[in-house]
C-alpha cells in the first residue's frame, strides 16, 4: 500500500439533513467559532474539565476528571444516556476523546471497516462524520494479542490515528478529511501497531507492538503538520540508534557505559531482541521529556539471551525534541517472566519523608509498585502490591531486582507457582490518581503459572516466543483485584477482589467515584474513599475500555466506555480459540477458559448521564 494512494472513507452526514434545519447566519457563526476553537492548543484544552482531550486525560496520565457533577451521593442513580454501535465485535480497549462538544472514537482492527474513527455528537450521540483507512489485511495475521486499538491522540485542530498496519495518519478534526499518511513500521517483520499516540509540543509520538515476533523496539516522533519523521529512538543496539549521548545520566553505575544495547545481547540478537514500546507515554511540559516504557526481551526462553539485554523492561526519559535519552532505569534486567514494562507512568508531586518530591510512579508487570524520582531516575520506593513469588525485591541502594534462584527457567524443564504470570500482576491498563484521596487506583490480574522454556529459531514475521505456559488463579482463587493503593504509606488502602482479570482502565472523579468494569460485564462506580460500590450494570459484552467523563454542551456530566471483551485474557470469547487447549494465546486461556459462558464479543458504546440537572437545556443540536 503506497501512502500516496492511500484511500480513505468519509462519511459525511449534513447538519441540514440530520436535524431538518436550514442554514442560517447563527448556523454558520456557531460553525465557525467551533472551528476555530477546535484549533485550542492541547494544554487549553486539558485545563477545561468540560474536555477528555487526551486518552489519559492529562499529559501526567492522571486519569482525574475535576467534574463532579456525579458524585458519591448521586451515582447510583445513573442511567444510560445513549450508546452507538462500532461495528465490531473485537477487543475494545480505546479511550473516547471528548473535544469542544464532540466525542472521538476508534475501533478495532476487524468488521468491514477495521481501524474506522468516529466522530460524535458528545451529549446526543448524533454521527458527524466517519474516517475508515484501508489497513493491509495481513496485519491480522501478524497481531500478537487481539487486533486492539487503545485510542486516538488530538493537537491543533487534528486527529492522529495509528493502525494495525503500522500508519500513523492525521484528520482533520472538524470534517474528517485525511491530511496526511506516514509508514513507520514493517508488518512483513511482525510490526504492528496498538497503542494511543501522544501529541505534545507539536510532534505526535507512537511505538511498535510485536515484541513476540522478533521485533526490534522504537519511539518515533512525527511532526504534526507534514507528518515527517523526527526522530526514531530504539531500544536495542549501540548508543547511536538508542538516542543515547552525553547528556545520559542515569543514577545507577550499572547502568552507564558505551553501547550497553548492543553489549549486553550475545552478538547481534539486539537486532530481534523485543523492547517494543506499546503502552502509555508521559510528557512533562516543564521539562519537555517524555517519560515511557519498554517492552520484555525475546524471545521468552531467557536461555538463548544471556546478559541484562538493555534496553529491555526499561524506563526511559527523553527530550521531547530531539529524541536524545536523559536518564534510563531498567525494571527487570534479563528479564525470565515476558514482564514488559510498558505500563503507565503518572507524573505526581508528592512530599516522602517531609520533602517534596517529583515522582514518576510506575505499576510494575514484575508486582512492584515503583516510585521513582522523575529527575533523576532513582528508585525511591518499590513494594509488591499483589504475590510475588519469582523476585525477593527491589535492592534500592543498587537499583537491581533481585531474581528467586530456585524458580530460573532450565530449557525443557516445567517450572511452577511463576507469580506474576507472563501478563504481569498489571499489563496495559490504566490506573488512575485522585488529588482528593491521594490514592491511585489500580486495576490489575492476579495470575499465577507454569513455565516450560524451549528452544526456538527467528523467522521473520512469525512468532519467536520459545516457552509453553499454563496460567491458572492466584492464591485465593480470584483472578482479578481492584485496588487503592498510598504511593506515600506503601501500602493498599482497600481492594475488591474480582473472579477474573481486571482488564479495564480507571477513572476517578472529583465527586469522589471511581469507575471501572469487569470481563463479566459488569461497568461499577464505588466510593473513591471507602471503595464501596455505588452503583453497577451489566454491559451487552465484558469491558476492557477505558472509562471516561467528560460535560457535554448541555450541561450534563457524562461517563462513557467501550463495551466489548477481547484484548490478550479475552480472545477466548471473541474469536476461533478452543478453550479446552489451556496454552492457547500464549497460555492466558487456562486462566480464562470459563469466560465464554459469561460474555461474547461485542462493539457498543455506552454513555451514562444523572439526566438533565434543574436548569439545564437538552440539546436540539450541534
Amino acid at each position: 500500500m503506497q501512502e500516496t494512494s492511500r484511500s480513505s472513507s468519509i462519511v459525511r452526514y449534513s447538519l441540514k439533513v440530520a436535524f431538518g434545519l436550514a442554514a442560517s447566519v447563527v448556523a454558520i457563526s456557531a460553525a465557525n467559532a467551533q472551528q476555530s476553537s477546535s484549533r485550542q492548543s492541547l494544554e487549553s484544552l486539558a485545563s477545561d474539565a468540560r474536555n477528555w482531550p487526551i486518552a489519559s486525560r492529562d499529559y501526567a496520565n492522571t486519569r482525574f476528571s475535576a467534574l463532579d457533577q456525579i458524585n458519591a451521593g448521586n451515582v447510583s442513580r445513573l442511567k444510560l444516556a445513549w450508546s452507538f454501535s462500532i461495528g465490531a465485535n473485537r477487543g475494545q480497549e480505546a479511550a473516547p476523546l471528548v473535544i469542544n462538544d464532540t466525542m472521538y472514537v476508534v475501533g478495532p482492527y476487524d468488521g468491514p471497516h477495521p481501524n474506522q474513527v468516529f466522530a460524535l455528537d458528545a451529549a446526543t450521540g448524533e454521527l458527524k462524520w466517519s474516517y475508515a483507512p484501508k489497513p493491509d489485511p495481513a496485519a491480522k495475521g501478524v497481531a500478537c494479542c487481539d487486533v486492539v486499538s487503545r485510542g486516538l491522540a488530538y493537537d491543533n485542530g487534528k486527529i492522529f490515528l495509528n493502525t494495525l498496519d503500522d500508519h500513523m495518519v492525521a484528520l482533520d478534526a472538524q470534517s474528517g478529511k485525511e491530511l496526511w499518511v506516514a509508514k513507520l513500521g514493517d508488518i512483513n517483520l511482525g510490526e504492528t501497531m496498538t497503542m494511543a499516540p501522544l501529541a505534545a509540543h507539536g510532534k505526535v509520538f507512537a511505538g511498535n507492538s510485536g515484541g513476540e515476533m522478533g521485533v526490534r523496539g522504537w519511539l518515533t516522533a512525527v511532526d504534526q503538520h507534514s507528518g515527517q519523521i523526527v526522530w526514531r529512538a530504539y531500544s536495542t543496539g549501540p548508543d547511536s540508534e538508542v538516542l543515547i549521548g552525553s547528556d545520559f545520566k542515569p543514577h545507577y553505575d550499572w547502568l552507564k557505559g558505551k553501547d550497553l544495547g548492543a553489549r549486553s545481547w550475545p552478538a547481534d540478537h539486539w537486532r530481534i531482541g523485543g523492547g517494543t514500546v506499546w503502552g502509555w507515554l508521559s510528557y512533562d511540559p516543564e521539562t519537555n521529556l517524555v517519560f515511557y516504557g519498554t517492552g520484555n526481551p525475546g524471545p521468552w526462553n531467557s536461555n538463548q539471551r544471556p546478559g541484562d539485554n538493555l534496553w529491555t523492561s526499561t524506563v526511559f526519559a527523553r527530550d521531547a525534541d530531539s529524541g536524545a535519552a536523559k536518564w534510563a532505569y531498567q525494571m527487570s534486567p534479563h528479564d525470565l517472566w515476558d514482564h514488559d514494562e510498558i505500563n503507565e507512568n503518572v507524573l505526581l508531586d508528592l512530599e516522602i519523608g517531609g520533602q517534596q518530591r517529583k515522582t514518576l510512579v510506575h505499576p510494575g508487570r514484575n508486582g512492584y509498585m515503583y516510585v521513582i524520582d522523575r529527575a533523576t531516575g532513582e528508585v525511591i520506593s518499590a513494594d509488591p502490591y499483589d504475590t510475588v513469588t519469582v523476585y525477593k525485591g527491589v535492592d534500592l541502594n543498587s537499583g537491581r531486582i533481585i531474581p528467586n534462584d530456585a524458580l530460573k527457567p532450565v530449557l525443557n524443564k516445567t517450572v511452577e507457582n511463576i507469580c506474576p504470570a507472563p501478563p504481569g500482576a498489571k499489563d496495559w491498563q490504566p490506573m488512575a490518581w485522585s488529588p482528593r484521596t491521594k490514592l491511585l487506583y489500580v486495576p490489575h490480574q492476579h495470575l499465577c503459572a507454569n513455565f516450560n522454556a524451549n528452544e526456538v529459531s527467528y523467522i521473520a514475521g512469525t512468532p519467536f516466543v520459545g516457552a509453553t505456559v499454563d496460567m491458572y488463579a492466584g492464591p485465593g482463587g480470584h483472578r482479578g483485584e481492584f485496588l487503592a493503593w498510598d504511593p506515600v504509606k506503601r501500602a493498599k488502602a482497600w481492594s475488591i477482589t474480582e473472579k477474573l482479570p481486571v482488564w479495564s482502565g480507571a477513572l476517578a472523579t472529583a465527586g469522589d467515584v471511581v469507575f471501572y468494569g469487569t470481563m463479566d460485564r459488569l461497568f461499577k462506580a464505588l466510593d473513591a474513599k471507602t471503595g464501596q460500590t455505588l452503583w453497577q450494570m451489566r454491559g451487552p459484552s465484558g469491558f476492557i475500555g477505558q472509562p471516561v467523563t467528560y460535560m457535554g454542551r448541555d450541561g450534563v456530566q457524562y461517563v462513557a466506555i467501550l463495551s466489548g471483551v477481547g484484548g490478550w485474557p479475552g480472545v477466548v470469547a471473541n474469536a476461533e480459540i478452543d478453550p479446552r487447549v489451556r496454552n492457547s494465546a500464549l497460555g492466558f486461556v487456562g486462566a480464562v477458559q470459563d469466560l465464554p459462558l459469561y460474555t461474547v464479543g461485542g462493539s457498543s458504546l455506552l454513555v451514562f448521564s444523572l439526566g438533565h440537572p434543574e436548569g439545564a437545556q437538552t440539546p436540539s443540536g450541534p
